[in-house]
């Protein structure tokens, strides 16, 4: 008996006729095997038996539409995009799922398409790894620069020459990137090395409060609210730690920098008025369509309400975001309800199966992707991808029970070691901030110590030369003279202890300001862990 199935299953395939055969065979089993080509393996994309081969043979047929769609979908993107780097994701995460897809078609010539896209990608990457060394070798060869300035400026340009220039692969990124710190840090130690009396602090705090002054009118038109926010923050905190400098630039400074932060904040208020009614009117959408897929989630023209589902999800995806609070839960309501309809599908035929199979291969090449990304140190660009993983992952439905739980494990797993990283890699950042801080308060109480030990000095020798000309004694040879040279010194000296007087107030004075501004960082520190303690209880 089972001879004879396999002697009908093998007729039926010898006398099948249908475009692109040429790429499958089918082996005893009854699968339905996709011919290996160049880095992809043979590979089986159905099974079939003689109760169902004519049924899964087309269904498999009618999938490749939408596999191959996927492929257009990319190219649109690759041939619009700018910087084609960007993509290198997505295209590996095609490649992955049509290792995977199930579906019958003319795969060969995807597999072609997706192989070229793949070598322009690998040339445009070593493109961008040429302009990423010239960008590391120039700030290598500023390191012994003096013109402090202008090479930290162009340093600053070189860091977003860096940003601006496409990706390359992360291990010589990271490797690039690191020359790159090192030379940046190399040249910063040495100009602050360079700055040590309190004039040329003062001027190095005005070119500090310029790069903020400038940062704060770039910042200022973003849209990136959430980021841009912290950022502002971040400036303020950073403008609040720098110390004095020129009276009449620091307040003009100070205008043009808080003008550039109430510019930004203005316009976030205005921006999320409107995204805030734009959502109210998207979650009344979102609600119809809840509507519309529960009034047929138990129909059993299984065609024509494939199709209506289908229309559904494609006006949902055109649908924006709702409040956050209702998100969830709108999402949960439309998805039950299109799930209650394709569970009944997949026990009215095999077609089900397959569109499970099919969203098991879209998830397993989101999943292969974040595992890749969960130990990237390119912290926004990966951040942007990974939330681009997880609004992908939620629009594809279910796939096998068996894998569906080890699957969104590992997924939300490295989604998790990733901002993880994240959060550690900032926390580290804001400590070596911290201790900076707290190595200035140290040098400043050392500059006033030094200041006291040359007042005494100067003292010491005022009461030598005052005792001296007391001293002269009348009539002596060239009394005159040294009486005036004595009281000349006495004056200069005079001048010098006041001099030193002065100083050793400002420096007090500075020194009070970052003991405060560093106790009350401690204590909104404090507070912060009151309140996270209070809220824990």
């Amino acid at each position: 008996m089972e001879n004879q199935q396999e002697n009908n299953l093998s007729n039926w395939w010898e006398n099948l006729s249908f475009d692109h055969k040429d790429q499958y065979n089918l082996n005893e089993e009854g699968d339905i095997l996709l011919n290996a080509l160049d880095d992809f393996k043979e590979r089986s994309v159905g099974k079939v038996d003689t109760t169902n081969a004519d049924t899964v043979l087309k269904l498999l047929q009618e999938k490749y539409t939408e596999v191959a769609e996927k492929l257009n979908e990319l190219l649109t993107e690759w041939n619009a995009a700018d910087d084609k780097s960007s993509l290198i994701g997505k295209v590996y995460r095609l490649k992955e799922y049509l290792q995977h897809a199930s579906a019958i078609g003319d795969f060969h010539s995807l597999y072609r398409k997706v192989t070229e896209i793949e070598k322009e990608l690998s040339e445009i990457i070593e493109q961008n790894y040429a302009k990423k060394v010239t960008l590391v070798e120039q700030a290598e060869q500023m390191v012994d620069s003096e013109d402090w300035k202008e090479t930290a400026e162009k340093m600053k340009h070189l860091t977003e020459d860096w940003k601006n220039t496409g990706h390359i692969d992360k291990k010589r990124s990271d490797e690039l990137w690191q020359r790159l710190e090192t030379a940046r840090d190399k040249f910063f130690e040495k100009k602050r090395e360079h700055h040590e009396d309190v004039e040329k602090e003062m001027l190095q705090n005005l070119d500090l409060k310029l790069e903020l002054v400038e940062l704060a009118e770039k910042l200022a038109a973003s849209e990136d609210w959430k980021n841009t926010t912290k950022s502002f923050k971040e400036l303020m905190e950073k403008w609040k730690s720098i110390g004095r400098t020129m009276h009449d630039k620091n307040e003009e400074l100070w205008e043009k920098f808080i003008g550039a932060s109430n510019a930004f904040f203005e316009r976030k208020r205005a921006h999320f008025d409107v995204i805030h009614k734009e959502q109210e009117e998207n979650l009344k959408a979102k609600e119809l369509l809840v509507e519309q897929a529960e009034a047929i989630k138990d129909s059993e023209d299984w065609n024509a309400t494939t199709k209506q589902q289908t229309e559904l999800m494609e006006a949902w995806k055109k649908i924006g975001r709702v409040p956050r609070e209702q998100s969830d839960e709108i999402w949960n309501k439309f998805n039950a309800a299109r799930d209650h309809f394709f569970e009944r599908k997949r026990a009215h035929g095999e077609a089900f199966k397959i569109e499970l199979d099919d969203n098991y291969a879209q998830k397993l090449a989101l999943l292969k992707r974040a595992e890749e990304l969960q130990s990237s140190t390119q912290w926004r660009e990966t951040t942007t991808e990974i939330n681009e993983l997880m609004d992908e992952w939620k629009k594809i439905g279910p796939v096998p029970r068996k894998h569906s739980d080890e699957i969104w494990n590992r997924f939300i797993g490295a989604r998790k070691k990733f901002f993880e990283r994240k959060d550690a890699n900032r926390e580290k950042r804001k400590a070596q901030y911290e201790k900076k801080s707290k190595e200035r308060i140290s040098q400043t109480d050392n500059f006033i110590d030094k200041l006291a030990a040359e007042l005494k000095e100067e003292e010491e020798k005022l009461i030598d030369f005052k005792e001296g000309l007391q001293n002269i004694t009348p009539g002596m040879k060239k009394e005159n003279e040294l009486r005036e040279h004595l009281t000349k010194l006495i004056s200069q000296t005079e001048k010098k202890v006041e001099h030193k007087k002065e100083k050793i107030e400002e420096a007090k004075k500075q020194y009070e300001e970052l003991v405060e501004a560093e106790k009350e960082k401690e204590a909104k520190k404090q507070q912060a862990e009151t309140d996270s303690a209070s809220k824990e209880v």
